[in-house]
């Protein structure tokens, strides 16, 4: 037995690698279990048996490591100029030329008429992340049961390709308008196409950064709405496809300088504040503080005043017997 763990060992300092897939392991392993003479011999050949089997995948050959795997995880070159830059408080282009899904053209400008507006850019010939887009925005229009499009707020939706036409404009704005079901909404939800000149000057105003893909003949492009005050300034953000109706809500009562909401979407604005990274609405902690602070001190001091008027009423003498005819009050 030691002859055979002699020249195992020799054999593995000489060569190390060969050895895993040499056949003297086998037959050295065999012969062991064989004569059964050296347990721990059996577990120090078996041990360097189970290594062989687990190395060997390492490499392709003697001396050649394995590809490394391919790393998905890195973007395309060409995403890094997609995005949306905020430009908060910054005015859109009032006097850019547009026209509306009755091929009429209209100033963007003439389309505001005293309320917010959402606004989107999308291009209505995209075969998904556009659909998603007006879909999640319809749903988010659908869940605000106390605003509605033409009479709290308005949407005016922009092609950014100059390639489309009014006509598939009008049947965007017809399939729209008959999902969101509710009355005043076929004037106040505008679908536009422009020229390059004018999609441009929008896009750059809110800083929606897009191009032209020539390998797949589709645009590379952001996704998320923006809310405009009645004169046109941008109000607020909202990222990605997915529009919290309770933000949404927020949005439009604060863009409206005050003008539409419920006492309650008051309340809440002021105990949220809009955060422009997330582009979502969040607890205004220190307001909160504030406001519950605020209305510790009227409940103590209403507390305290009705405590002190049971005591001088308890303090008051009744009314003596010789003046049957006095009151104390």
């Amino acid at each position: 037995m030691s002859r055979v763990l002699r020249s195992t060992t020799v054999a593995w300092a000489s060569r190390p690698r060969a050895l895993l897939r040499s056949s003297i392991i086998r037959r050295s392993f065999a012969d062991a279990i064989a004569r059964g003479r050296d347990a721990h011999a059996t577990i120090f050949l078996a041990s360097i048996l189970v290594l062989s089997l687990i190395a060997r995948p390492t490499f392709a050959q003697y001396g050649t490591p394995a590809p490394s795997p391919k790393n998905d995880n890195i973007a395309p070159p060409q995403l890094a100029s997609i995005g949306i830059d905020q430009k908060l408080g910054d005015t859109i282009p009032l006097d850019a030329v547009f026209n509306d899904e009755s091929g009429k053209p209209v100033k963007l400008g003439d389309l505001l008429d005293g309320r917010p507006v959402v606004l989107s850019l999308v291009y209505y010939g995209c075969p998904m992340l556009c659909t998603v887009v007006l879909n999640n925005e319809l749903r988010s229009f659908a869940a605000l049961p106390t605003q509605t499009i033409g009479k709290d707020y308005d949407v005016i939706t922009v092609s950014f390709d100059p390639r489309e036409t009014s006509e598939l404009a009008a049947k965007k704005h017809a399939h729209y308008l008959r999902s969101y079901g509710r009355a005043n909404a076929a004037e106040r939800w505008h679908f536009l196409t422009g020229s390059a000149e004018s999609i441009k000057r929008l896009t750059d105003a809110v800083g929606f950064r897009y191009q032209w893909d020539e390998v797949s003949q589709q645009f590379l492009h952001p996704s998320g709405i923006m809310v405009l005050t009645p004169q046109g300034k941008i109000a607020r953000y909202f990222f990605g496809i997915d529009y919290e109706p309770k933000d949404l809500r927020l949005t439009l009562v604060e863009a409206s300088e005050g003008k539409i909401g419920t006492i309650t979407d008051h309340v809440m604005l002021f105990c949220y504040h809009y955060d422009a990274k997330t582009g979502k609405y969040g607890l205004a902690v220190t307001r909160l503080v504030q406001t519950g602070g605020v209305i510790t001190l009227i409940a103590m001091g209403s507390g305290l005043t009705y405590l002190i008027r049971k005591d001088r009423r308890a303090r008051k003498p009744r009314a003596s017997a010789l003046e049957p005819g006095v009151e104390i009050r």
